[in-house]
Formats: structure tokens, C-alpha cells, sequence
């Protein structure tokens, strides 16, 4: 289980923070709207080796049986190290690549009539809330997998 984690692992966490970072550098001049959904394909797209770990792990390592309490262990872990790219990703975005961002933010949700929603989390919080945010969806995606690629004797 380790050898699987230690390699699905950082792909996810690489893939997480490269695409992140790409779309966040290149995409600075597009609507938050997309970059939110750029954001999501990102997370999606980084946790995809949450299914693809655990199934490697039944298949070559664990002669084709998995159970379901081992394959969401298994993606949950994988999901760790894609949070913490993703973390890192939107945390270097909020400090070095747009540190006007939260400003720019704020205006486009009070033209859009939001007041009290609004909360400036800062860099350090933002990068927490998107570690907690992929967390969530890699605990989704780990139970579909799970319940998709568990095999018993």
C-alpha cells in the first residue's frame, strides 16, 4: 500500500500544482467565473489518480483483491498529497502571482449583490480552505472508487 501511495501520490500532488498554477498564471484576465471551473477540472483532473492508484494497488501489488475500508485508505491518502499541491498552488497564486486578488474578488461579488458572504480569508486561509475543499471531493471520489474497485476473496 505504501509503494502505491508513494507513487500515485506525488503525481497527483504534481499534476495539482502545475495545472493550478498554468491556469492561474494564464488566466489571470478571465472571468473568476471560469477560472472557478478551470479550478475544479484542476482538482477533478489531480485527483483522478486517486481511482487509477487504487486500482493499480489491487491489480499488481495485492494479487487482484482489495477491500473497501483498504481502497478509500488508499485515496484518501493520494488525496493528501493533491490537497497540499493544490494548497501550496493557490497559496504562491494569493501571495506572488496575484496578491490583488481577494481585492479584485470582493468587488466582483459586491457587484454581483453578495455583502455579508464575503470573508477575506488571506493567503494562509485560502490555501486552507482549498486543502479542506479537495479533501471533501477526494473523500467522494475514494468512496466511488472503493465501491467500483473492491474485490474480495
Amino acid at each position: 500500500m505504501k509503494n502505491t501511495v508513494l507513487k500515485f501520490g506525488p503525481y497527483g500532488f504534481l499534476v495539482a500544482l502545475l495545472i493550478f498554477l498554468g491556469g492561474s498564471f494564464f488566466g489571470q484576465d478571465v472571468d473568476f467565473s471560469i477560472q472557478e471551473v478551470i479550478g475544479y477540472a484542476t482538482m477533478v483532473a489531480s485527483l483522478s489518480f486517486v481511482f487509477f492508484g487504487i486500482k493499480h494497488y489491487r491489480d499488481k501489488e495485492n494479487n487482484g483483491i482489495v477491500s473497501f475500508g483498504k481502497a478509500v485508505l488508499i485515496g484518501m491518502l493520494i488525496s493528501l498529497f493533491t490537497a497540499t499541491g493544490i494548497a501550496i498552488a493557490d497559496y504562491i497564486y494569493t501571495k506572488a502571482i496575484n496578491p490583488d486578488f481577494f481585492q479584485e474578488y470582493v468587488e466582483v461579488m459586491r457587484a454581483q449583490g453578495h455583502k455579508e458572504e464575503i470573508l477575506d480569508y488571506g493567503s494562509g486561509g485560502m490555501a486552507l480552505l482549498m486543502f479542506a475543499t479537495v479533501m471533501i471531493i477526494g473523500l467522494i471520489v475514494s468512496l466511488i472508487s472503493a465501491l467500483v474497485l473492491q474485490r474480495k476473496n
